[in-house]
């Protein structure tokens, strides 16, 4: 009897095991189609909206430099950027219902990729070949380390997938690892928020640390507003519930925030180091934001989760190496203190007025000396005037203006 019913009970309990195999979230194949459909709208949307912004900066670059008198947004090339930007945007936007947070974030690297590689072929200057590989080195080294970092994000990339209903949305809110997320996200902001205005900490890491906290909540919930539309596009309307538009309202203010932030870090410091600094610290707080609230690592092995963030490491490098070799602006200053003048001392002390050393010559822009200069160069001598001062017939003492020759 024993030896009867041990293979019916084994042939009970197949099923059994092949459904919870089917359920694990790297055995379903058609979730590595919809990893696949979303980063290819990623990667397109990054594409076009580098392309799109390129195009209204060459839009404002034209008309300043002719005597077009219209303004920017009603020429053809920024309306045709701007097209560009919204389809771009919508591409971003709709990759977010198909694949996890953790592997749609890292991809925006591919907009710095793409604007570095329009940079160097419509760059206007013409270059010699050892130049140019000179200048651009760190370029095509940083292009080449991102679209690898990129191959490996999207190879090794989570592959957790589950439908964006109401339902879920709001068990994964309401979860204790990622209230306790949150509760340290809000702690550490308002750490930050303090000491940026209170102890005026202008630094380039706080305040786009705090972009990077506020992007993570606002990705976490553009994936929500976008998997619901989608669900709902799909025949389960999800936009009659209450968390939709929680989700939504979050979602605006949070990148409205951001954008604020965002602004005053460029007006401190250059794009560049804003591109990469906000990059790296943006990507790993939305990769954090993600496996915390959508647990997008969840039955993912070791192998792959090494991959993929040696994917990330190497993306990051890429993108710093791009972000390096760019031209940092010179600032233009108008006007030359007096205290930094060549041979003139504070005026303001004890209350002595100096005549600059004219042995040292300057010239207006440049605080070099200039002694080896010809001596057509040289200031001119001045004569000798004196002036009456006061009501006539009361002689001022004279003012006096040094004169100088040539070999002084």
């Amino acid at each position: 009897m024993e030896g009867g019913s041990s293979p019916n009970l084994q042939l009970q309990q197949l099923p059994l095991a092949t459904a919870a195999v089917s359920v694990q979230p790297h055995t379903d194949s058609f979730s590595y189609k919809e990893n696949l459909i979303g980063a290819l709208l990623a990667i397109f949307g990054h594409l076009v909206s580098s392309i799109a912004l390129n195009l209204q900066k060459y839009s404002h670059i034209r008309l300043a430099g002719s005597k077009d008198p219209r303004a920017y947004f009603k020429t053809k090339t920024w309306w045709c950027g701007f097209l560009l930007l919204v389809l771009g945007e919508l591409g971003v936007f709709s990759s977010y219902a198909f694949a996890p947070l953790s592997l749609i974030v890292p991809l925006s690297a591919v907009s710095v990729i793409a604007s570095a590689i329009i940079g160097i072929i419509f760059i206007k200057e013409k270059w010699k070949p050892k130049e140019f590989l000179r200048r651009y080195v760190l370029s095509f080294i940083g292009c080449g380390l991102a679209i690898v970092g990129t191959y490996l994000l999207v190879t090794f990339g989570p592959n957790s997938h589950e439908k964006m209903t109401a339902e879920n949305i709001t068990r994964h809110l309401v979860s204790w690892p990622f209230l306790l997320y949150v509760l340290v996200e809000i702690i550490v902001f308002c750490l930050l928020l303090y000491f940026y205005k209170e102890k005026n900490a202008n630094y380039i890491v706080v305040i786009l640390l705090l972009v990077a906290l506020l992007g993570s909540m606002t990705v976490v919930t553009v994936k929500a507003v976008a998997g619901m539309i989608v669900v709902s596009i799909q025949g389960t309307l999800q936009l009659d519930s209450p968390i939709f538009y929680i989700m939504l309202v979050c979602m605006i203010a949070t990148a409205i925030y951001q954008a604020t932030f965002l602004a005053q870090a460029s007006q401190l410091y250059d794009s560049a180091q804003i591109a990469s600094v906000g990059y790296i610290l943006s990507t790993a707080a939305a990769i954090s934001a993600g496996a915390t609230f959508y647990l997008d690592f969840t039955g993912e092995d070791v192998l792959h989760i090494c991959m993929f963030a040696l994917g990330c490491l190497i993306a990051f490098l890429g993108v710093f190496l791009i972000t390096r070799n760019r031209k940092k602006p010179v600032p233009f200053e108008p006007y030359i203190s007096m205290d930094a003048m060549p041979g003139m001392q504070n005026m303001h002390d004890k209350g002595i007025a100096v005549q600059p050393d004219l042995k040292a010559s300057f010239s207006y822009g440049a605080l070099e000396n200039n002694d080896n200069m010809p001596e057509i160069y040289t200031p001119a001598t001045l004569p000798i005037v004196q002036e009456q001062h006061g009501p006539k017939g009361v002689s001022a003492p004279p003012y006096r203006v040094l004169e100088h020759s040539k070999k002084d």
